[in-house]
């Protein structure tokens, strides 16, 4: 989504090196303007998203979740990790 903003903001550049009438130049430049305030806005609301993203998915970011788990009532079997309690 920022590539776009990024694209049309140059597009307008480009048209405002090439015109003189302040009829067109005007419309122009706030149509780039708005593009701006786009690229920022989806940028606070990227870390926005990222940081509560962390907060409310702990699974996913826990490395601990995927850990594996021994039953607590015997060792591990050699050469595996069932201790025979149908943990």
């Amino acid at each position: 989504m920022a590539a776009a903003e990024q694209k049309a903001r140059t597009t307008y550049d480009n048209i405002l090196r090439l015109v003189k009438d302040a009829e067109v130049a005007d419309p122009i430049r706030f149509l780039r303007e708005r593009e701006i305030v786009h690229y920022q806005r989806f940028g606070e609301a990227l870390r926005i998203t990222q940081e509560h993203l962390d907060s409310r998915n702990f699974y996913a970011f826990n490395p601990e979740f995927d850990a594996p788990v021994f039953c607590q009532a015997a060792p591990p079997a050699p050469g595996g990790s069932d201790c025979g309690c149908g943990k």
